[in-house]
């Protein structure tokens, strides 16, 4: 073949070499369109399968034909369990087809699950401060080294904040016995206290300058609040009986106090002379002589009917006597939780009307003395005393007609009582009076009680 011959062929060969690859630079954009196209179908939809792949069970065209479709849940009920913030991610995925080996692409997020789960136990640190002292030849003394451990541990004892706030949280949170504590720390996190020590850690806790301050601005937010409801239980100090007064707010504020007596001189005491809200409490004798605002318990009110109805189930006057009195409690709830918010002067006609109605009913066996015997005479004379203090909740707004939130929140001191069996000291009384205050009002309003102990103890003292 000619020099010439051969030239020809390569540029006859360098041409067919640039059409195959102008063919397959088409047939490259015509391939990157398609995945473009691709990418975006799949973050439209990432849980949809892709066009390109058919449903293993095709869908039906006619509806009709199929059977009726379950009653869809209300939307309040067809919510997911709600996700944690995980702590950890592990990713699986599968690189390459388990039946071909062929490698696999577009991996997308097809179902997660969450795994809890503890870290492992571990045994409490033990941090020795050592301080050192230097002497000094001019001055001829020696010089101590001094360190502040005040955010650190509670007081002069050995113990950090994290084990007072844990072992105050299982005491007064979930009433744990000492013993039991004891066990606790020491399966747990290795660490041997004795019962005497725990105890006296309690003492520590509640006696600490930040604690004090916090019961008393608690004590002051009591006493300045606009209702309270009161109650009191009995509380055994050293063998004898006593009694814990219990001040609770809408608000969250728990208040407990110990006391020996059981007089009306005592809510007095704690509420203060400059109290000018409204007492909320039981038809207890104890509450008859406070001088602001108040309102008495229509649940014990209620259930003192009940029984008088249960007695007497064959006396018509009794029942209809009974029911006209459920009557006025139930127009004046009705008009509290309406569906519109009554106004002021709403509120003060119902109330009128109810006083006048009730004072109706209770001069029907109250005062006569051939009533004397008559079964709602008992009855009648209560409501004629505690005329003012029944109606209160329809006139202010925010007011319960119950004292529900005392009887639950003094529940607490009452278990408490049964599993301890009370103090023995005036100092035990005390500290429990003052962990329960704050770890009820903590509780009541959301908070993490240990969280909320553990700021307190590491908090600087202010001078």
């Amino acid at each position: 073949m000619t020099l010439e011959e051969e030239v020809v062929a390569l540029r006859a060969e360098v041409a067919s070499l640039k059409e195959q690859v102008a063919q397959l630079l088409a047939a490259n954009a015509q391939l990157q369109a398609q995945l473009e196209q691709l990418r975006i179908e799949q973050s439209r939809n990432e849980n949809e399968p892709p066009s390109f792949i058919k449903p293993s069970t095709p869908k039906s065209k006619n509806t009709a034909d199929n059977k009726s479709s379950r009653r869809k849940r209300a939307k309040e009920q067809n919510g997911s369990r709600k996700r944690d913030i995980p702590t950890q991610t592990v990713q699986h995925k599968v690189e390459h087809c388990p039946h071909c080996r062929y490698p696999l692409r577009y991996p997308t997020l097809a179902r997660r699950r969450q795994v809890i789960e503890l870290p492992p136990s571990q045994p409490v640190e033990i941090t020795e401060h050592q301080l050192f002292r230097s002497w000094c030849a001019r001055c001829r003394k020696w010089h101590y080294a001094h360190v502040d451990l005040s955010t650190q541990v509670v007081g002069h004892s050995r113990v950090g904040v994290r084990i007072a706030s844990l072992v105050a949280y299982l005491r007064t949170s979930l009433r744990l016995p000492v013993r039991l504590i004891r066990e606790y720390l020491l399966t747990v996190h290795n660490l041997l206290l004795s019962t005497g020590e725990i105890t006296d850690l309690l003492h520590r806790v509640a006696e600490t300058e930040p604690v004090q301050k916090a019961t008393q601005q608690l004590h002051k937010n009591v006493s300045d609040s606009p209702i309270v409801h009161a109650d009191e239980t009995v509380w055994r100090q050293a063998g004898h009986n006593g009694y814990v007064w219990l001040f609770a707010t809408p608000a969250g504020e728990r208040y407990y106090q110990y006391d020996r007596s059981r007089a009306g001189a005592v809510a007095r005491r704690i509420l203060g002379q400059q109290f000018n809200g409204t007492l909320v409490s039981d038809f207890y004798a104890a509450y008859n002589d406070f001088a602001g605002e108040h309102q008495r318990c229509w649940a014990h009110l209620l259930r003192d009917v009940h029984q008088l109805k249960e007695e007497h189930k064959d006396n018509r006057e009794v029942l209809q006597w009974a029911q006209q009195l459920r009557e006025l409690y139930d127009t004046g709830q009705a008009l509290v939780k309406g569906p519109a918010p009554p106004t002021s002067q709403q509120r003060e006609t119902t109330y009128t009307q109810a006083v006048e109605s009730c004072a109706q009913l209770a001069r029907q066996y109250a005062n006569a003395k051939e009533h004397a015997a008559h079964p709602c005479h008992t009855l009648c004379k209560r409501l004629l005393l505690h005329l003012d203090a029944l109606f209160q909740f329809v006139r202010q707004p925010g007011l319960s007609a119950d004292n529900n939130l005392a009887e639950r929140s003094v529940r607490p001191v009452v278990v408490m009582r049964k599993v301890s069996g009370g103090s023995q000291s005036e100092r035990g009384s005390r500290t429990r009076m003052v962990l329960a205050s704050l770890f009820g009002t903590w509780r009541a309003k959301g908070l993490n009680p240990f969280s909320e102990c553990l700021f307190l103890l590491s908090a600087p003292v202010t001078p």
